[in-house]
């Protein structure tokens, strides 16, 4: 379901969200990421907030993972990638930053982290400073309501709310050219 045709606000733990979903169910949801570590790096979430997976009911859990599995294929096509990391940070001592069961899917293609130091180099990524979704929201949030932002890293600014739902407009109609496909497999 496209941003432009929800009728009710979405949260990702207590942010609201709404501008950067690009695609709804009747159980789930995905949303462009402030910060993404690289192009395409995207969440996929319930829309029932819960901090952990196994809070989670059997059609839930359903939902998110068919949500996940036609927002990867997505992704790889778009952004021309040849595989996915998918990552589920499960409750604060995983590094998860926002208490809302949240899964990262990240686009890539081969070599995209040697500058960093390798594809394993975004795990750590992940658990640290640069995958802290929690705190760039927060940041975000207090620079739309007048309140000095915390500094950034150089390497990764914010993306203005404007970028957000742009790319979250070209993910919507681009989702719904696999959307179609991907049920009608589904129920091969």
């Amino acid at each position: 379901m496209p941003p432009s045709t929800l009728s009710k606000a979405i949260h990702f733990g207590p942010f609201a969200v709404t501008s950067q979903v690009f695609y709804k169910t009747p159980l789930s949801f995905c949303l462009v990421n402030l910060k993404p570590l690289l192009p395409g790096h995207i969440l996929v979430c319930p829309l029932r907030r819960v901090q952990h997976i196994d809070q989670l009911s059997a059609n839930e859990v359903t939902d998110l993972f068919s949500t996940v599995q036609l927002a990867s294929r997505t992704l790889k096509r778009v952004y021309n990638a040849s595989a996915c990391n998918i990552a589920i940070q499960d409750g604060e001592a995983a590094g998860q930053s926002v208490p809302h069961v949240h899964a990262h899917l990240i686009p890539r293609k081969g070599g995209d982290m040697d500058a960093q130091g390798g594809g394993d180099k975004l795990y750590e990524q992940l658990e640290g400073e640069e995958g802290d979704v929690g705190r760039h929201q927060r940041d975000e949030e207090g620079m739309r309501k007048g309140k000095f932002p915390k500094v950034e890293d150089d390497k990764r600014k914010p993306r203005s709310m404007e970028e957000m739902e742009k790319e979250a407009r070209w993910l919507a109609e681009e989702i719904q050219k696999d959307a179609q496909s991907f049920t009608n497999e589904s129920f091969l």
